[in-house]
Parts: C-alpha cells; sequence; structure tokens
C-alpha cells in the first residue's frame, strides 16, 4: 500500500453533509450517481491527496499499484481479503480488520 486514498464517513444525510464540509472547506472532487440509487459525494481538502466519502458505511480505501501482489502479501501473513472486483474506477479488494473495520485495496 502506497497511501491513503479516501477515508468513507458513514452519514445519514449525504446532502447535508456535504453542504456542512463545504462550509468546512472542503471541495467537491467527485458527485456522480452510484450503484443503488445512491449517490458517491467525494470531497477534499485542497492540497491534500487524501479525500473523504460521503457513505452509508465506514471504511479506508488504500492506493496500491499491484493489487495482485498485495493480496498475496497479505494473504502470506495470514490476512484474509475478498475477491478483486473489477471497475470503471479501478480494481478493488475489501477486507477487514481485527475489530470488523472496512479497508479496501485500490488499483487505478
Amino acid at each position: 500500500m502506497k497511501s491513503v486514498e479516501i477515508i468513507m464517513i458513514p452519514v445519514k444525510d449525504r446532502q447535508k453533509s456535504k453542504e456542512f464540509y463545504l462550509k468546512l472547506g472542503f471541495q467537491i472532487i467527485v458527485e456522480a450517481p452510484a450503484a443503488h440509487g445512491e449517490t458517491w459525494i467525494q470531497m477534499g481538502i485542497p492540497g491534500s491527496d487524501t479525500t473523504i466519502s460521503l457513505a452509508g458505511f465506514q471504511g479506508i480505501i488504500c492506493e496500491t499499484d499491484n493489487i495482485k501482489n498485495e493480496i498475496a502479501n497479505l494473504k502470506s501473513k495470514g490476512i484474509e481479503v475478498d475477491k478483486i472486483d473489477e471497475t470503471p474506477w479501478g480494481k478493488f479488494a475489501w477486507l477487514k480488520d481485527l475489530d470488523g473495520n472496512s479497508l479496501c485495496l485500490h488499483q487505478k
């Protein structure tokens, strides 16, 4: 893993939360239709590479250059990783930490 790319923040109302984060000085990076009729809202602080997503659940998305190698490395350490999902936005693979927190590998 080379960086924390996106921190997914669970919110009740994405539009109201978007307005709050705009007031804090965040900018909209992406606002687009997502699965199940929801809207993907990704925001960031100007000049920062790490962004947030206003989502229905929590998670941390970490960028990697080679998702297959990363998964093999994690599995060699006894860490279970779900299958790779290929999407128009890249390849994703989810895993959970010991407390059930969601982490995701992302290869662009």
